[in-house]
């Protein structure tokens, strides 16, 4: 499938990394100043064509606590560090992933990357969302943006992360896949920024997907 949003990819990651360049700097001091460990969380995610790649956040827990539990419960996750639920809250912590786009490992828009473990649950159906770029940004992320608050509701959140909110990720990726073009790719970016978030369930409703 022709990718006819790198170069466009380029040019946002490129620019946005040097606008939010101050951005960056006050969350490293901050992050380096209230709590133990790096500035960046690395993490292996499952990006296009089923490779592996490194995913880059700002750290918003401690040091470790990531090993615990994949899952973040609730929005005041016990491991969430002060300013990570700042970070958090505004999703600042996913501006690194800017550097992913640039390198080509992601896009802006795009289903989000997953970890392997999820990954080797996927039907050979779901793993069309593999032959494009990972995003910081599509659908799911905006349908289910209070996720967290949506797993610590439940007796046991990972049981229905796979059963019930990933299997809908997955709908709603493949819907993407489906419609991917110029116009749903800035559609996206519009909704993510403004947050209408009820925008976007119209859309998917009249597309069928809701």
């Amino acid at each position: 499938m022709k990718d006819n949003t790198r170069l466009i990819d380029i040019i946002l990651s490129a620019s946005g990394l040097i606008i939010c360049s101050p951005l960056f700097l006050l969350a490293a001091i901050l992050i380096k100043a209230t709590s133990k460990g790096p500035v960046f969380f690395l993490q292996k995610r499952v990006g296009l064509h089923n490779k592996d790649f490194t995913i880059y956040k700002f750290r918003t827990m401690r040091e470790g606590a990531a090993k615990q539990n994949a899952l973040t419960i609730g929005s005041k996750d016990s491991r969430i560090t002060t300013i990570g639920y700042y970070l958090r809250k505004y999703k600042l912590d996913e501006l690194p992933q800017l550097y992913n786009v640039l390198k080509g490992e992601m896009s802006i828009v795009g289903p989000r990357p997953e970890l392997r473990a999820y990954v080797e649950l996927y039907s050979p159906e779901q793993r069309n969302v593999l032959s494009i770029r990972p995003g910081i940004t599509d659908y799911a992320s905006i349908k289910f943006k209070n996720e967290n608050d949506l797993l610590a509701a439940v007796d046991n959140p990972e049981r229905y992360y796979i059963n019930d909110i990933l299997p809908l990720k997955l709908q709603l990726s493949q819907q993407y896949l489906k419609n991917k073009s110029l116009r749903n790719y800035f559609f996206v970016i519009w909704a993510t920024i403004s947050g209408k978030t009820s925008c976007c369930n119209l859309y998917l409703e009249n597309a069928n997907c809701a």
